[in-house]
């Protein structure tokens, strides 16, 4: 480019240049040693602290670097982390800190030496950042937790849970969680009781910290037992009732996972006048609808056991769990249902589930338009369990359960245990004379159509045993005939592949499938000289054998005891 100057004048300006950088260089030359000797003097020392801070604040951390100064930093770590200058320990814990975010190797141990120093630090912003770092070491597995136990880290840790400050108390927990699967006998002697003092706190953000906290300590079996031990459980219960919905939902959480052992149902049930369900029934109408969920899942949980149950109905569970079939969400409807599911399965709850109306809401879950999967599995498992008393078979013709079904069994986007569980509802609901003459009369073809398609679905043998099955259980009648007509093809089909099965129960299915059928001039006609008639012919064949040998085999008569064999006991 142009410089817009003549020859002559850009020559002198080179020329210029080159005596500046000449002179400079020679004035530096002779300025240096002066600078030297000034450093070197008390006047104008520099503590290697703050050349530390200075370097700091331009440095870059990485797993190489870390490796090549370690001794040097562990020497300033040291002196830092030491003083007394507050100063000087935020910048050892900003520096842990750093490193916490771009650490990707484990930590040396000789490195984790001055941390002890600022856990005991007597400034709480050093505690904060110096834990917050624990917690991303510990989160990232990039610290020895071993190393910090029998450093004796816990002790400082639970004293910062007392600390008063949220901030502190939640890194300082969330680091008495991670280390808790380590070393049972430090959390026992020293993590529990400290965490329960602050659940009682009338703080709602220490309740936070503290039920936040017991949530983590309740994922093994050992950390359970623990908190069992040390009085935790009524704790928990007692948070349930708080006003504050982030400690209901963790303080739920956590007697949910406790409800999983059931080794442990009597300790939660010790808690007086029936109050930890009292308490998880309230918190399942809770407007907040992860709180109502999670206690809904908590009761579930718990109702595995038959006291449970029992005492469930005692306390009228039924309508409040009803009112949440009626809610506009699908989750909360499916909380309930399954809840209702468990009830459902103890055999002295039914009546009372009859009466309290509970297929008619069941009956009007399966008639909505949009209906999931869990409610279609749950509400199949409630209606089968219900109708087999005589109240309860009225009340399925009445609450339309059978519309409901049928309505369901057309939808595409159902899985195959969805599937299995509805056809096995249908079919036991045929068993039963009143409701099989209504199946049959509301059974159109579509439904024809979708129950051959499920028989013919040999990769899951179970599928098609139940869809042949509501099939076969279908009244023979004029009308059903011609809905079946259509099908005669693919039904013989699978009605050949079930003469092969070696499981009698798919043989009998296809004996009673044909048996009805034969009266049927088409069917006949298609049955003739095909291979299923080949089928027949085998299995009669098979039969015949067996009944030969049968009779070779005379029946026993009664015989003394033999000496050798213990006496028959009646």
């Amino acid at each position: 480019m142009a410089s817009g100057f003549c020859e002559d004048c850009s020559r002198l300006l080179e020329e210029f240049n080159f005596h500046l950088r000449k002179v400079c260089r020679e004035f530096e030359r002779k300025i240096k040693p002066i600078f030297r000797e000034l450093c070197e003097c008390t006047c104008f020392s520099v503590s290697p602290e703050s050349s530390y801070l200075r370097r700091k604040r331009s440095l870059s951390l990485n797993d190489e670097e870390l490796q090549l100064h370690e001794e040097e930093r562990l020497q300033t770590l040291s002196r830092l982390s030491a003083s007394e200058d507050i100063e000087l320990q935020k910048t050892a814990a900003m520096f842990y800190l750093q490193l916490s975010h771009h650490l990707n190797s484990p930590l040396p141990d000789a490195l984790l030496e001055p941390v002890m120093n600022l856990l005991l630090s007597s400034d709480l912003d050093v505690q904060k950042t110096i834990s917050l770092a624990l917690v991303n070491l510990l989160v990232k597995n990039t610290v020895c937790r071993a190393s910090l136990v029998e450093m004796g880290m816990l002790v400082p840790l639970l004293d910062l849970i007392r600390s008063g400050d949220s901030s502190a108390q939640s890194h300082s927990c969330a680091c008495v969680c991670l280390l808790a699967s380590l070393s049972r006998e430090a959390v026992m002697l020293e993590g529990v009781k400290p965490l329960l003092a602050l659940a009682k706190s009338y703080d709602p953000r220490e309740q936070q910290v503290a039920s936040w906290a017991l949530l983590h300590l309740t994922h093994s079996d050992w950390s359970r037992g623990l908190l069992g031990e040390a009085g935790g459980f009524p704790v928990l219960v007692l948070l349930l009732q708080g006003s504050d919905s982030e400690v209901q939902f963790y303080s739920c959480s956590a007697l949910c996972n406790i409800s999983s052992a059931r080794e442990l149902h009597p300790k939660l049930l010790s808690i007086g006048s029936h109050f930890l369900l009292k308490s998880l029934l309230t918190l399942a109408s809770s407007s907040v609808q992860k709180n109502s969920m999670q206690a809904c899942r908590c009761l579930r949980t718990l109702s595995q056991n038959d006291l449970i149950r029992e005492q469930l109905m005692e306390l009228d569970c039924v309508l409040p769990l009803q009112s949440l079939l009626k809610t506009p969400s699908a989750e909360w409807r499916e909380s309930a249902v399954t809840l209702l599911s468990a009830l459902t399965s103890h055999t002295p709850n039914k009546a009372v589930l009859v009466s309290e109306g509970l297929l008619e809401e069941v009956g009007q879950l399966l008639l909505r338009p949009t209906c999931s999967s869990v409610i279609i599995t749950h509400s199949c498992s409630i209606i089968t369990g219900l109708s087999g008393c005589s109240e309860g078979q009225q009340a399925v013709t009445e609450a339309r359960c059978s519309s409901g079904l049928l309505g369901a069994l057309l939808s595409p986007s159902l899985t195959d245990d969805t599937l299995i569980h509805l056809t096995s509802c249908l079919q036991n609901l045929m068993t039963q004379h009143p409701l099989k003459s209504e199946l049959s009369v509301m059974i159109t073809s579509e439904h024809v159509s979708r129950l051959v398609n499920l028989s013919g679905r040999s990769q899951n043998p179970q599928l098609s045993y139940n869809g042949a099955a509501v099939i076969s259980r279908l009244e023979v009648t004029g009308e059903t005939l011609q809905l079946l007509k259509p099908h005669y093809v693919a039904m013989l089909e699978y009605l050949s592949e079930f003469l092969k099965n070696k499981d009698l129960k798919f043989q009998q299915l296809g004996l009673v499938t044909i048996s009805n059928l034969k009266t049927d001039g088409d069917f006949s006609s298609l049955l003739s000289g095909g291979e299923v008639e080949d089928q027949l012919r085998t299995v009669h064949d098979q039969t015949e054998e067996t009944r030969r040998l049968l009779q070779t085999i005379q029946p026993l008569s009664p015989s003394p005891v033999h000496p050798l064999l213990p006496p028959h006991k009646h």
